[in-house]
Order: structure tokens, then C-alpha cells, then sequence
């Protein structure tokens, strides 16, 4: 990844251990030496991006780039996560990749419904994982330009 690229944070969403090793090990398998953060469930991921409970007073001006957000969360689910971002105007523009094992058609039409920017059933096939996290990062980290907010 380029320079441009390095300093951006992405936020993971991901309870799932097994899932959060695959994906740290497919960033560095691919050169994304980006900051990842990790939330284990939708209320981790709620105070980091909006500097509360464990992570009050974070500058939450400090925004990731790219949000990959599982939707089978404990405490918040995922789709909550995405509606509580976009009702917010400090937020509502972030991109939000719905990354999940999800096959199930009221999820992919409720996250689109809910303004995710895209939605990828997680590959069970390592290979097909890491690469799918490759043109993730090359996208969302390289090429996409964000609103001016």
C-alpha cells in the first residue's frame, strides 16, 4: 500500500476470534499496514466511534476510513450499529462494509436499506478471504475518495 493509504484506520467489527485472525493475517499476508481496531461487539464499535464508555474521550475526529462490519454481533447487533451510523451527521458518511457469513436475502436488503456502501458474504476458503480483503483495502484505502464533510 502506498503512503496515502498507510495512515487511514480501519475498524473491524468482528466477534468472532477466528474470523479477526483471519482477516489481521490477510492485511499483512497483502502489505496493509493500516491501524486496524477492533470492536467484539456493536457496543465496542459504538463507543469507539463515538468516544464513549471505553474509549471516552477519544478524538472521534479521527474517524476510519473504512468501517468492515460484521452483522451477527452479542449486545448491538450489526444492522443496529449501521442505523445508529447513519442517523448521526458525524457519521453518516463513513463507509460501512457489511462483512458477513450472512446468506440470507433480509440482510443484504436491510443493510442496503440501512445505507451500507457495499455487502460481502465472508468466503470460507482462506485464499478466497484474503483476497477478497486485498480489493478491499486496494478499494476503500487507495481509490475511493470521500465526501469532502
Amino acid at each position: 500500500m502506498t503512503e496515502r493509504a498507510n495512515n487511514k484506520v480501519i475498524l473491524l467489527v468482528e466477534d468472532n476470534p477466528d474470523d479477526e485472525a483471519l482477516a489481521i493475517r490477510a492485511f499483512k499476508r497483502h502489505h496493509i499496514s493500516n491501524e486496524v481496531v477492533v470492536a467484539h461487539d456493536g457496543v465496542e464499535a459504538l463507543d469507539y466511534l463515538f468516544g464513549t464508555g471505553m474509549y471516552a474521550g477519544r478524538d472521534i475526529t479521527n474517524k476510519p476510513s473504512v468501517i468492515l462490519l460484521d452483522l451477527k454481533l452479542p449486545k448491538v447487533d450489526g444492522l443496529e450499529v449501521l442505523r445508529h451510523l447513519r442517523a448521526d451527521p458525524n457519521t453518516r458518511f463513513l463507509p460501512v462494509v457489511v462483512l458477513t457469513t450472512s446468506s440470507e436475502e433480509r440482510d443484504a436488503i436491510d443493510s442496503y436499506s440501512l445505507g451500507c456502501n457495499s455487502y460481502i458474504r465472508k468466503p470460507v476458503d482462506f485464499v478466497e478471504f484474503s483476497e477478497a480483503i486485498r480489493q478491499l483495502g486496494m478499494y476503500w484505502l487507495l481509490l475511493n475518495e470521500p465526501p469532502p464533510v
